[in-house]
């Protein structure tokens, strides 16, 4: 049952991944070419698509606290029971732990976007105003 629960975790983090994978590429795609050079902006954007999948699947299949169906929490103490309760908190859990680590991935990746977009906007003002 806990192999079919790991599973099921990994196919559900997989599919919300793919979910903001799709919802963020354009974007994440045009920063990446306002940024960066276009033979490497798409390389990047790649990049940062992989980083989703990692990113997210690692946050929301927690394997340290999966172990509590194989462990018992105290020495001496029952393995927990894996109800229809538990599946349902258990998919929940996945869901929100997966969508967490996007957000904050994605929240990194923005500030520093928006970071080296206002370096970039200087620079090309300053070459406008500048003597020739």
């Amino acid at each position: 049952m806990f192999i079919t629960l790991l599973v099921v975790d990994f196919i559900v983090s997989f599919a919300v991944c793919f979910i903001v994978a799709r919802v963020f590429r354009t974007p994440v795609s045009k920063i990446m070419q306002r940024l960066i050079a276009e033979d490497i902006s798409h390389a990047w954007s790649k990049y940062l698509m992989f980083a989703i999948y990692v990113v997210g699947i690692s946050g929301g299949v927690r394997i340290w606290d999966l172990e509590k169906y194989i462990n018992p929490v105290k020495t001496g103490d029952a393995v927990l029971e894996l109800t229809t309760d538990r599946w349902v908190l258990e998919i929940y859990r996945t869901i929100i732990g997966t969508l967490q680590s996007n957000a904050w991935m994605l929240l990194v990746f923005f500030v520093f976007a928006l970071l080296a977009y206002v370096i970039v906007k200087g620079l090309e003002l300053r070459k406008e105003h500048a003597p020739r």
